[in-house]
């Protein structure tokens, strides 16, 4: 296929998801996108961990995220930005003033790739691997997508630099996975443990515990229109 073709349709399924007329929506998507909001989630996955594993396996898998977290920055921010140079919608000269701006946002000039879809994607992909939970997967997907469809929505990505960041976050999250495995081998002991109970996932967490976590998740979901609305008529 033609290059320009793939890039006039990267344009073309981006104002098609751009933006609406919806106030209170464009607030949903800008509450959404931001690292506050989910600050519970957070502390709940750290607590999960903690009580899950001894403090050394946590020390580990702490120290995996962060790297899965700045591999996914450093090859999105660091390496692809600077070197495709591709404007972001909202700096594009040939889309710029077709794209709706939600309260400002505009991101940096360059978009290619989307370090929000690689970072959620990438923790997203190492938590699936690491706890192996069939509800918790989907639970995953579904918040790293969402997080990735806001950026498309406020346009400050295209879909190509989604999809790109999606690729980069899934191969990051699967080898940083893969080295903490060899790590715990390297130390002759098995984190990842066969449990056969309906109370412990395949790997040994409290489904209970993971329940709290999808809990916080949802309620998360649920307060995100909530403080919109708050937002829309204050």
């Amino acid at each position: 296929m033609d290059t320009n073709a793939i890039i006039d349709f990267d344009k073309y399924l981006l104002l098609a998801i751009n933006g609406s007329d919806s106030i209170f929506w464009d607030g949903c998507m800008k509450v959404y996108t931001t690292i506050s909001i989910w600050i519970p989630l957070i502390l709940i996955l750290l607590y999960i961990l903690i009580k899950n594993n001894s403090f050394k396996d946590f020390l580990l898998l702490f120290f995996a995220i962060i790297l899965v977290v700045t591999c996914t920055d450093v090859i999105s921010s660091g390496i692809c930005k600077p070197f495709f140079e591709r404007w972001r919608p909202t700096h594009d000269p040939e889309l710029m003033y077709l794209v709706d701006v939600v309260d400002g946002i505009r991101g940096k000039d360059y978009g290619f790739t989307s370090s929000h879809a690689a970072n959620s994607f990438g923790i997203a992909t190492f938590l699936i691997l690491l706890i192996r939970n069939r509800v918790l997967t989907m639970s995953l997907l579904f918040w790293a997508s969402m997080n990735a469809f806001t950026r498309m929505y406020l346009g400050v990505h295209y879909p190509g630099d989604i999809l790109a960041g999606t690729l980069i976050g899934v191969t990051v999250g699967w080898l940083i996975y893969r080295f903490y495995r060899y790590i715990i081998r390297l130390q002759k002991r098995n984190s990842h443990r066969d449990w056969i109970s309906t109370q412990y996932t395949k790997t040994g967490y409290l489904v209970s515990d993971i329940y709290l976590f999808l809990l916080v998740m949802y309620g998360t979901f649920v307060a995100i229109p909530l403080i919109s609305f708050v937002k829309f008529i204050y």
